[in-house]
Order: C-alpha cells, then sequence, then structure tokens
C-alpha cells in the first residue's frame, strides 16, 4: 500500500442502501456484513440500541449551513471481527440523534460506521473521521458528500483519511 492510503477501507463495504429510516439503513448494512463475516449475530441489536441511548449525528450546520450531516454509528468491540471503517452514503437525509444534544435530531447524509475489533483504537478511529472531516474544509466537504458511486468514495477515503498515528 502506497504512503497516503489507509487501510480502513474495501470497495466491497461502501454502501448505498435504499432505506429511508435510521434502522432500515443499518438493517441493510448490517446484513451485508454479517454475510461477509466481518461483525457477529449480536451486531445489529447492539449497534441499533447503542444508536438510541448514544446517537452518533454530527451537526455540521455548524461549520457551514450547506453541508450535509453526517453519523459514526459504533458498537462495542466483542461484535466485530474485522477492523474497517464503512461509507454509507444515503439515497436520501435521514433523522438521526444528535450526538451533542441526544433529545434533538438531524437529517444525515452520510454514515462512518466504525468497525473495531480493538477498544483501544476506537477512540483513535472517530478522533481520524473528525480529522478528515475538518480538514477538508466546506468546499472539499462537498465535493466529498456530493459523490455517489461507491468505486469514487472508496478512492476519496483511501487517498485522503489521515493515517494511523501509531
Amino acid at each position: 500500500m502506497s504512503a497516503g492510503q489507509c487501510d480502513l477501507f474495501s470497495p466491497d463495504t461502501v454502501y448505498l442502501p435504499a432505506s429511508g429510516t435510521r434502522e432500515g439503513v443499518l438493517k441493510e448494512v448490517s446484513a451485508d456484513l454479517l454475510s461477509k463475516g466481518l461483525v457477529t449475530e449480536g451486531f445489529l441489536p447492539n449497534l441499533l440500541e447503542r444508536e438510541r441511548a448514544y446517537p452518533t449525528g454530527m451537526d455540521l450546520s455548524v461549520v457551514d449551513p450547506d453541508l450535509p450531516n453526517f453519523a459514526a454509528p459504533h458498537t462495542e468491540c466483542e461484535f466485530v471481527r474485522e477492523t474497517r471503517l464503512v461509507p454509507v452514503r444515503l439515497a436520501r437525509p435521514v433523522p438521526w440523534g444528535d450526538m451533542l444534544d441526544p433529545s434533538h435530531e438531524v437529517e444525515v447524509s452520510f454514515l462512518f460506521m466504525i468497525l473495531n475489533k480493538d477498544m483501544e483504537a476506537q477512540t483513535g478511529i472517530l478522533a481520524r473521521v473528525m480529522d478528515f472531516v475538518n480538514g477538508l474544509g466546506p468546499q472539499g466537504l462537498r465535493d466529498f458528500f456530493s459523490l455517489s458511486d461507491p468505486a469514487e468514495i472508496n478512492a476519496f477515503l483511501t487517498e485522503r483519511f489521515p493515517p494511523s498515528a501509531g
């Protein structure tokens, strides 16, 4: 793998789900992750419960009111068999609980689903997502969030996602 490339992504786990609900999107993506052996049977129920208790929606309107919002759903490492960051481009915005204010929902257009089999690395991956978002700036984010081809999404992330500190 060349310098500047990130091994958290794989072309076979970039998703464009058809569902228009949070639960539907998570079910659709989780079913495929399970079929690929990347997660366990307990992944989906625990992911749904964790999102209910600790939502992961990120409101980007504070950066730029024209930017779409994203979420970073994840669950405990015991339900994951391989560490990966799974990009999910939604067909239309879906209401999602706001990470900073769980009583509030934001319309989310993209997910960075974190699959992490190492609990120690969980916050590091989320920090890298935030570094990626912050590093692109408003125009870079608009360019990224406008991509709708899985190969283009994977290539963009593989080349531009921040490397691991370790």
